[in-house]
């Protein structure tokens, strides 16, 4: 969490509901069988358990929440009858003091995290996958990757390590970046069983598991090594800008389509112009450190 906090967006610049399922419902009719709602923080939105339900009416195969995990635990009860089926927690640290410098927020917070992420894996039963997704940063939190490694040792739990990427304003730095191979040589060193498992078409992540462990390590290697040529993810802001990849700095309003009255021939057209123009690496950035040195802004705008 940035030291200033985020910038607030005007409501009427966001998505309506309406407007989500619409164009939710343009996607799911060319094909599309997973969304995953991320932010931010999605669950502070007052109709998301409604908003799930009516994703999944869609014919979703996989319908996925990123969060912090801090929501009270009912929400999550709310979410997985509404027909949520995976869960990201994100989770970069599992010790107190850390947890409140990373998150800016009090350490007492950790406790509810890890009590949510229990009920995901025991009572709730999710039919899906529950991951936790950590930023490693060096000097910062990078020393706690067998930690989270044993977590998957007795629970069907997906942690994923991911590589600290470069966003407007986030301090990015090539002296706190950890890249793939060093993490997975520690890896090795902590568990030397440790294995190289089969990642599905279109992964973004890199799959290891320990033996005889019940969950897996993941790795994504956004910086070090991309995989922008195989990846087929879309993704819309919450002010209604298509991004046809995170690291892409062009955007398409599908919010001021839809507001002008566009078709949806015409919007499915917008779509495939959009999507043509991807890139086969890191938004035709040359490099990890020339994307570091260009413009780029979060995918956080939320609304005030």
């Amino acid at each position: 969490m940035p030291a200033e906090g985020v910038q607030l967006q005007a409501q009427d610049r966001l998505l309506s509901t309406d407007e989500i399922l619409r164009i939710a419902e343009l996607f799911v009719r060319v094909g599309v069988t997973k969304i995953r709602l991320t932010g931010g923080e999605p669950l502070v939105r007052k109709d998301i358990v409604s908003l799930s339900r009516s994703l999944k009416a869609l014919g979703l195969t996989e319908l996925a929440v990123t969060t912090n995990g801090v929501a009270p635990a009912s929400k999550y009860a709310d979410l997985v009858e509404a027909g949520m089926t995976h869960f990201n927690i994100s989770l970069d640290t599992l010790q107190p003091a850390r947890f409140a410098s990373i998150s800016r927020r009090p350490a007492k917070y950790l406790e509810a995290v890890q009590a949510n992420l229990a009920q995901l894996l025991g009572p709730l039963g999710v039919g899906g996958r529950v991951k936790i997704n950590n930023v490693v940063m060096r000097g910062v939190n990078d020393d706690e990757l067998a930690d989270f490694v044993a977590l998957t040792a007795e629970q069907e739990l997906d942690v994923r390590f991911i590589e600290w990427m470069p966003f407007d304003s986030n301090g990015w730095n090539k002296e706190t970046f950890v890249p793939y191979t060093e993490m997975t040589s520690r890896l090795q060193e902590a568990f030397p069983s440790v294995a190289r498992a089969t990642d599905a078409p279109h992964d973004t992540t890199k799959w290891w598991r320990v033996p005889g462990y019940k969950g897996r390590v993941g790795f994504i290697t956004s910086m070090s090594q991309h995989f922008c040529g195989s990846c087929n993810r879309l993704r819309i802001t919450a002010d209604g800008k298509l991004k046809v990849c995170l690291f892409g700095n062009e955007d398409l309003s599908l919010r001021d389509a839809l507001r002008e009255g566009r078709t949806e021939e015409e919007l499915l057209g917008m779509v495939g112009r959009a999507v043509g123009l991807k890139k086969f690496s890191l938004g035709g950035q040359e490099d990890m450190f020339a994307l570091a040195k260009s413009k780029n802004r979060p995918m956080i705008l939320i609304g005030g």
